[in-house]
């Protein structure tokens, strides 16, 4: 899985610092770029939830083959996209079914016990971090070619179908995650864990209805399913975890959304030092990664207070980033800004799953996937406004909104230190 996803985010970040430049040259005004660029985190707004849950009902394996072929699809119409419509028709299959990485973690989160979950997550999005690394490079150098963006979206197609035959190929089946899931279910004593048992057989039920019965029955199974299970996160008592994943994800967006243009405004410095320096943040991203095993030890695997640390180290280093009076000032935030952000990523990740409980785990981070493009969506319009006053008025903004997410995390830190006592509602 780990191939898979390097993989993924390498393809990924070839074609999509390239797309704005396309399209404009396809003749597309500021505005009509503007609504396209969003129509993306729109639909996985949506999508992200649906998907997740599905992932739940019909098996990890199944939805992750459908989301990689699915990806694939889109990144290949991409690269035949001669007019703005086609460019606009493309970024649909990716928005929808752009979910691999959230299967490749509920599985991950399926298969390792609650321990190690922070340590192969870490390990997880440094592999990831460092295909983010080498693709804008790579997707750099192709663009220079006659035809370049076609080019590098057949690629990245490609690399889908390749992502595709190594899931197949993987030694892993279905059952074992499915028995993990049973034994965890019988563990628990709540309300939730009776339910997880429900839908455990109503997924036994869904396979063999894909095996008997027709096509359309088995899809109304599976969305019967995949709501109900919605609607049991919908009632639960997670909504602060979310919010807390929102504020943190909008600040961080507030943080890079004029990072480039910032740093040409105020200390005069060229966009192609702005690019050194964040992938320099990214290689520290993925050295975080690395180094989550031995901290989440130092914190004696306390997931609450190193979430509750790293997110204060985020809002001091955003702060330092505001008021900076140097470049090298900006340099020291962006260091340990790249620390911060990779834990505090994966300790959310880790809460939602150890609160929520892992027998949900695609359903849980669908939702959250969703409440990130809404983060997506939303950072954008914050830093238009708030740029109109300052340069650092982006990220004076997410100083604030990661201040209100450390509030409320002290606010509930009985909840969250007691992870085990706090499940979903029984539906």
């Amino acid at each position: 899985l780990f191939l898979p996803s390097f993989q993924d985010l390498f393809g990924v970040s070839m074609v999509v610092p390239l797309m704005n430049l396309h399209i404009k040259s396809l003749g597309a005004s500021h505005t009509v770029a503007g609504i396209i660029g969003s129509l993306y985190g729109i639909m996985q707004l949506f999508s992200s939830t649906f998907v997740g849950c599905w992932s739940d009902i019909v098996g990890r394996r199944y939805s992750l083959l459908a989301c990689i072929l699915l990806s694939a699809l889109g990144y290949f119409l991409l690269g035949t996209s001669t007019t703005v419509f086609l460019f606009a028709i493309s970024r649909v299959p990716v928005g929808i079914f752009k979910h691999t990485l959230s299967i490749s973690k509920a599985l991950l989160s399926d298969l390792v016990s609650e321990r190690d979950r922070p340590l192969v997550m870490g390990r997880f999005n440094a592999a990831s971090s460092v295909g983010f690394i080498l693709g804008p490079v790579v997707g750099g150098y192709l663009t220079e070619l006659e035809d370049g963006f076609y080019l590098t979206s057949f690629i990245c197609a490609s690399i889908f179908l390749l992502n595709a035959g190594l899931v197949w190929m993987l030694p892993w089946s279905e059952e074992n995650t499915g028995n993990k899931e049973h034994e965890q279910g019988n563990r628990g004593t709540d309300g939730f864990s009776a339910k997880a048992n429900c839908d455990l057989h109503l997924k036994s039920a869904t396979n063999g209805a894909m095996a008997s019965n027709s096509l359309f029955q088995t899809a109304w199974i599976q969305i019967a399913t995949v709501l109900k299970r919605i609607k049991g996160i919908a009632c639960s008592d997670l909504w602060d975890i979310f919010l807390v994943r929102l504020l943190m994800s909008v600040a961080i967006l507030l943080y890079y959304s004029n990072f480039t243009l910032a740093l040409e405004e105020r200390f005069g410095v060229k966009p192609l030092f702005a690019g050194y320096l964040m992938s320099y943040s990214s290689a520290l991203g993925v050295l975080a990664g690395c180094l989550l095993g031995p901290i989440t030890r130092l914190y004696q695997h306390n997931t609450y207070r190193l979430l509750l640390h790293s997110s204060t180290l985020t809002c001091s280093l955003i702060l330092l980033y505001a008021s900076a009076l140097s470049i090298w000032m900006v340099i020291l935030s962006s260091t340990f800004l790249a620390f911060s952000t990779t834990i505090g990523r994966t300790c959310i990740i880790d809460l939602e799953l150890t609160i929520g409980g892992n027998e949900a785990s695609g359903t849980l981070l669908g939702v959250g996937q969703s409440v990130t493009s809404v983060g997506r969506i939303v950072a954008p319009l914050l830093s238009g406004v708030a740029q109109e006053f300052s340069p650092c008025g982006p990220p004076s903004l997410g100083v604030g909104l990661a201040l209100g997410a450390i509030l409320i995390m002290n606010a509930n830190k009985q909840k969250y230190c007691s992870h085990g006592n706090v499940k979903l509602k029984n539906q």
